[in-house]
């Protein structure tokens, strides 16, 4: 996963996935918003499954993350065990604040 600047004009590539995107220059956003599924307190989310963030956070611990949820997607740490590879958010927005 790559973030690319845009510079507003209609995208002129297609990325590998068919979605029409920027072709300019690779760049690395100092904050970024990451959908959660499911999200506990302690900052731990549940993705898509691809694993894309958590390595591009991985890779940018410098950045901020800040995930987004509906909070009655919120679970207890028993329910959404973290593993090895899993990132924590910096922060999660809800529709009730901010955790």
């Amino acid at each position: 996963m790559e973030y690319r600047h845009w510079d507003r004009s209609e995208p002129r590539l297609n990325d590998e996935c068919g979605i029409p995107s920027a072709d300019g220059p690779v760049i690395v956003p100092d904050v970024v918003l990451v959908p959660c599924l499911g999200f506990t307190r302690s900052g731990f989310r549940l993705g898509y499954g691809g694993g894309y963030f958590d390595r591009w956070m991985a890779l940018h611990p410098h950045a901020t993350t800040v995930g987004v949820a509906w909070d009655v997607s919120q679970v207890g740490d028993a329910e959404l065990l973290a593993q090895s590879h899993d990132q924590c958010l910096t922060l999660i927005v809800t529709e009730r604040g901010v955790i």
